[in-house]
């Protein structure tokens, strides 16, 4: 087929220019010890941010995943981080809110027996 007759193809597509935004660390200095710098990469909850919203490579992001799981190991960093500490107000008891059954007296439908209609 001749390449003048298909409408969908454009002859002069321009090549756009892609650049990769820096990454937020320079060289190979992600260590365990290095708390202030392994922080960043860490949620309010304590999860590990994504590389989407760390802007890291992958090879970064990786040392970064290993050096935060090594830090919490080390008990330098808390698994988990919450605001609100669960404080209970007063004791309650397990029997509350159940419903009980009263017992009645039983019958030929709840024993199962039959009877005859004479």
């Amino acid at each position: 087929m001749d390449k003048s007759k298909r409408p969908f193809l454009k002859k002069n597509k321009k090549k756009r220019s892609f650049r990769r935004p820096l990454s937020p660390i320079q060289g190979n200095q992600i260590h365990h010890k290095n708390i202030s710098l392994i922080g960043r990469f860490i949620s309010q909850q304590g999860k590990i941010l994504s590389r989407r919203v760390t802007r890291l490579t992958l090879k970064q992001q990786r040392l970064v995943t290993k050096a935060i799981k090594i830090a919490r190991i080390l008990v330098l960093l808390p698994f988990r981080t919450n605001k609100k500490k669960w404080k209970r107000t007063k004791p309650t008891t397990r029997t509350t809110g159940l419903r009980t059954r009263e017992r009645t007296k039983p019958t030929a439908r709840t024993t199962g027996l039959r009877t005859r209609n004479k």
